[in-house]
C-alpha cells in the first residue's frame, strides 16, 4: 500500500474519531449550560412561589372558608406561571402544573436544582422549605421544570455532531490523499533517481538537491553514505586482490634465482654421492643461505602487503620508546657481538600503528647491523629518540646511527627502491622499503644523513606526534602493487 493511501485512511479514521471527541466535549457543554438556565429559571420562580406558599399554608392551618382557600391556590397557581409546583404541608398536599407522578421519589431538600425521572421523561426540580409564621405551619415546596427542550436540543446537536462526523471521514481522506501525495512528490523523485543506480556496472552516484524534507534530504544523505561505503569496500576489497596478485608475482619473481641455485646444489649432491667433506659443506651452506634468503623475502612481502592494507581503525596510542627498547632487546639476542647504545628521552605517545612502527624499527636496526660494521669487524649501533619540530607540529625524532662505510649522496633515494640490494648483501632489498612505507602511513619523513660523529650512515625518521588523532592515511598505498605492475619502480621519499 502506498504511502499516501496510508495517510489518507488515517486521516479518514483519525477525522471523524477527533469530531466526534469534540461533539462529545461540546454537547456536555451545552447540557450544562441548558441545566443552568433551566435552574436560574426554578430559582426565579421559587422566590415569587415561596411567599404565596407561606399564605396558603397560614389560610389552611386556620380552617379559613374553602374560598379564601381557593383563591389562595390560584394565586399559587398563578405566581408559578410555566413551572409546576407541588406543596405538602400538615393539612395535606395541593399540586399543579406539569410535573412527575405521585409515585416518583422526591427530594426532601433540594436547594440546588436535581433531575429526577418518570419512565422516559425527565425533570429538574428545586425543593425549597417553607416556613410558616405560627409554629407548626411548615411545608415542602416543590417546583417542577420539564426536561424535554434540553433533551431535544441535546438530539439535535448530537445528530449534528454525527452528520460531522460521517460528513467529515471521506473530505479528510480526499484532503489527506492530496496533501500526502503532493508530500511524497520529492521522495518519488528521489525514488526514480536511485533506481536507475547500479554501482557494479555503472560509477554514476546520486545527485540530490536540498527539497527542504527533512525526511526526504536525511534519506538522501543515507543513501549517498550507503553508496560511498559501497565504494570504500569495492575499492578495498580491489586493493587486496592486487595485494593478492602482486604478493604472487612478486614472489615469484624474486623467488626463482635462489630456488634455481637450491636446485643446482640439490642436483650435485645427488649427482656425486661421493663429495668431498668440504665440498659438501659449501654446497649445504649455500642452501642455508638460499633457504633464509628465501624465508626473510617471504617475511618482507607479507609486511608489505599487510602496510598497503591496513586501516585507520588499527591505529592508537603507542609508546615509542618502549617499541625501540623492546627491537633491541631482541637484536641483542639474535647479534650478541654488536654494540648497541639507546639514548632516549620522555616523550608524548604517537598516535600509530604499532606493528608497523616495530617493523620500522626492527628494519632500521636490521639494515644497521648489516651494513654498519666498523674496521674490527663489529657493528656499532646508537639509536636515539628525541622531541622535535615545532610547538605548533611537534615530532618525534628517531635516529639510527652505524659505523659502516656509509652510502653516497647520489644513492640515497635509490636505497628506498624494492628489492635494491648492495653487492654481497645477504638482505631481500626490501628492508628500507618497509621503513619508508611505513613512515609514509604515519605521515613522517624519513631521510639518510652522514652520520655526525665519524663515518657511517644516520637514519633520521621523523613522525608527527598527535594526541587521540589518527593521521588520514595516503589515498595511494602501493608499495607492494605498484612496483610489482613497474618492477623498476619506486616512491621516492621526501628528504
Amino acid at each position: 500500500m502506498r504511502l499516501s493511501t496510508r495517510i489518507a485512511l488515517a486521516l479518514g479514521v483519525t477525522v471523524p474519531v477527533l469530531v466526534l471527541a469534540a461533539g462529545w466535549l461540546l454537547l456536555q457543554f451545552v447540557a450544562r449550560d441548558l441545566h443552568a438556565q433551566q435552574d436560574a429559571h426554578l430559582r426565579t420562580r421559587a422566590t415569587q412561589v415561596a411567599a404565596d406558599a407561606r399564605r396558603l399554608l397560614r389560610v389552611t392551618a386556620a380552617d379559613r372558608p374553602a374560598a379564601v382557600e381557593q383563591a389562595r391556590e390560584r394565586q399559587l397557581y398563578t405566581s408559578a406561571l410555566d413551572v409546576g409546583i407541588r406543596l405538602s404541608g400538615p393539612e395535606g398536599t395541593v399540586a399543579g402544573g406539569p410535573q412527575p407522578g405521585a409515585t416518583v421519589r422526591l427530594p426532601k431538600r433540594a436547594p440546588k436544582p436535581v433531575t429526577v425521572r418518570d419512565g422516559k421523561d425527565s425533570w429538574r426540580v428545586m425543593a425549597v422549605h417553607v416556613r410558616g409564621s405560627n409554629p407548626g405551619v411548615d411545608g415542602t415546596l416543590w417546583l417542577f421544570s420539564p426536561d424535554t427542550v434540553s433533551q431535544g436540543q441535546m438530539a439535535l446537536v448530537r445528530r449534528r455532531v454525527v452528520s460531522v462526523a460521517l460528513l467529515a471521514a471521506p473530505i479528510a481522506g480526499v484532503i489527506g490523499l492530496a496533501a500526502a501525495s503532493g508530500a511524497a512528490r520529492p521522495l518519488r523523485r528521489l525514488q526514480k533517481r536511485t533506481s536507475g543506480l547500479d554501482p557494479r556496472a555503472d560509477a554514476a552516484r546520486l545527485d540530490h538537491t536540498p527539497t527542504g524534507l527533512t525526511e526526504v534530504d536525511d534519506l538522501a544523505l543515507t543513501l549517498q553514505t550507503v553508496l560511498a561505503r559501497y565504494d570504500e569496500q569495492a575499492a578495498r576489497t580491489a586493493g587486496a586482490l592486487d595485494t593478492a596478485r602482486s604478493f604472487a608475482a612478486a614472489a615469484a619473481h624474486e623467488l626463482r634465482t635462489p630456488l634455481m641455485s637450491m636446485q643446482t646444489n640439490l642436483d650435485i649432491l645427488s649427482e656425486h654421492p661421493g663429495l668431498g667433506a668440504s665440498d659438501r659443506t659449501e654446497v649445504l651452506r649455500d642452501l642455508h643461505s638460499e633457504h633464509t634468503r628465501m624465508l626473510g623475502l617471504l617475511v618482507m612481502l607479507r609486511e608489505l602487503g599487510r602496510g598497503d592494507l591496513v586501516e585507520a581503525e588499527a591505529f592508537g596510542p603507542v609508546d615509542l620508546a618502549e617499541v625501540i627498547d623492546a627491537s633491541v632487546a631482541d637484536a641483542g639476542r639474535r647479534h650478541p657481538t654488536a654494540w648497541i647504545e639507546v639514548a632516549t628521552t620522555p616523550l608524548p605517545g604517537v598516535y600509530g600503528w604499532e606493528p608497523g612502527l616495530r617493523t620500522l624499527v626492527d628494519n632500521l636496526l636490521a639494515n644497521a647491523l648489516i651494513h654498519g660494521r666498523g674496521e674490527d669487524g663489529r657493528a656499532h649501533i646508537e639509536v636515539g629518540l628525541r622531541s622535535g619540530g615545532t610547538a605548533a607540529e611537534p615530532v618525534a625524532v628517531l635516529t639510527v646511527d652505524d659505523a659502516g662505510r656509509g652510502i653516497a649522496p647520489a644513492e640515497r633515494d635509490a636505497v628506498f627502491h624494492r628489492f635494491r640490494r648492495g653487492a654481497g648483501s645477504p638482505g631481500s632489498g626490501l628492508g628500507l622499503t618497509l621503513v619508508a612505507q611505513q613512515t609514509a602511513l604515519h605521515r613522517g619523513r624519513v631521510r639518510i644523513q652522514d652520520r655526525p660523529a665519524g663515518d657511517g650512515t644516520r637514519l633520521e625518521v621523523r613522525l608527527p606526534v598527535r594526541d587521540g588523532t589518527a593521521p588520514s592515511l595516503p589515498a595511494d598505498r602501493d608499495w607492494l602493487i605498484a612496483a610489482a605492475r613497474r618492477p623498476q619502480g619506486f616512491h621516492k621519499v621526501g628528504s
